[in-house]
């Protein structure tokens, strides 16, 4: 098959941009044509193999004069934010993206179109490509943007329903789409996450050094993501003859809020590091040498790196979120995870600052609960990127033509 993949971000430094880099992969590995539309800054390498067609729009440049657009508000680059495009800059996005869509259609000749988000590129490739399967892929910050701001909203809707189908993260992410965008719920599958089995794998063998309990966290350096709440809940883990550590891995772009944090880290009990955004086998090495890893966001599609950090051997503290349980109880039913509650939101990104403190106290308690669990060694290769990729393909070859 020749598989068009599509993003307007950078398809390598998200969350999703890895779903799309490793979808990419692994295309290719088992002999499909693969090729990318994507959004980049005029300096970003593509991380695509060799024999991938790119079709890249350069973002603070002549045609797109700012910034690479941001599904999170908060991005770990120099980034925009949807809501604050105006009417030019929706139509210098567009007119970029139609240039790359026409050409790749064109040139590349693609059997399937696979967009990654429910939003504004992809409503515009729907009404652009009518005569070749167009799929898309939630990744949960597509949804946040459409119940947090307006713009286009309506034309966004008209694309997302009209999408020969729409996959989503995990079951309760299913019903959000059909509420939200109206989709018919026969046109709405669960294709779920993946890891990359060859590189996130525990070292052997995997276990805690005596006297010490190193806690692990990667992300965005942010408060939506429970930073702050996490730092206050080093200070109340209670794990007798234990001495903490914490190590925070991911980049940040609040330099006001990113100093609160670093402040606070400076009189925690536990030595903190920032150890800032890490090359890939830096990362592994840290999963690997971590015995809890902990990820108390506010709000999460299905996140890649709780996936990851089981698959190095953590155990896992993490936001009791929509999906999340169901998705990891069915898959890997045996993993030493300790499900948080999280804080009541009043609004789609704040929670009730009222229950931060609590939410913090809550943290400690499943960090001291996790303490006493054994390190994870069950079987994980039905979540790998490939495994995630051939259903993909399984799914839309029979609407392909030839």
């Amino acid at each position: 098959m020749r598989i068009l993949n599509v993003t307007a971000q950078k398809p390598d430094s998200t969350g999703s941009g890895v779903y799309l880099a490793e979808m990419v992969r692994c295309e290719v590995a088992v002999g499909h044509s693969a090729a990318v539309i994507c959004g980049i800054a005029p300096d970003d390498p593509l991380p695509f193999p060799s024999g991938v067609s790119a079709y890249p729009v350069h973002f603070e440049t002549d045609e797109v004069p700012f910034p690479v657009c941001g599904m999170s508000d908060e991005m770990p680059y120099r980034a925009t934010r949807y809501r604050d495009m105006d009417h030019q800059m929706v139509s210098c996005f567009r007119a970029a993206f139609a240039k790359r869509i026409e050409r790749a259609v064109e040139e590349f000749c693609p059997d399937v179109v696979v967009c990654h988000h429910l939003y504004l590129l992809t409503a515009l490739v729907r009404s652009m490509v009518s005569d070749i399967p167009v799929f898309a892929i939630c990744h949960s910050t597509d949804l946040r943007q459409m119940r947090t701001h307006c713009l286009e909203r309506d034309v966004i809707i008209e694309g997302i329903r009209s999408l020969t189908g729409v996959f989503a993260l995990h079951g309760e992410q299913r019903g959000e789409i059909i509420d939200l965008y109206g989709c018919e719920p026969y046109n709405v599958q669960v294709l779920g996450t993946g890891y990359n089995s060859s590189v996130f794998k525990a070292s052997s063998p995997h276990s805690q050094e005596e006297g010490e309990l190193s806690l692990l966290y990667v992300g965005k350096i942010w408060e939506k993501k429970g930073v702050g709440c996490l730092l206050d809940a080093v200070d109340q883990v209670q794990v007798p003859g234990k001495q903490l550590s914490l190590c925070l891995v991911g980049g940040h772009n609040d330099a006001a809020e990113y100093q609160r944090f670093t402040q606070r880290a400076a009189v925690c009990t536990a030595a903190v590091e920032f150890a800032g955004r890490l090359e890939t086998h830096e990362l592994v090495r840290v999963y690997q040498n971590a015995d809890i890893f902990v990820l108390p966001s506010f709000f999460e599609g299905l996140p890649l790196v709780v996936v990851e950090a089981l698959a190095c051997g953590c155990r896992v503290v993490v936001s009791d979120l929509p999906g999340i349980r169901p998705w990891l109880e069915s898959h890997v039913p045996d993993a030493p995870v300790v499900f948080v509650r999280p804080p009541r939101m009043r609004t789609a990104d704040d929670p009730c600052p009222e229950e931060l403190g609590p939410f913090s106290e809550r943290i400690a308690c499943a960090i001291g609960e996790a303490a006493h669990l054994a390190p994870f060694e069950g079987d994980m290769h039905s979540l790998t990127w490939e495994g995630l990729t051939a259903r993909f393909v399984s799914f839309v070859r029979p609407f392909c033509k030839g």
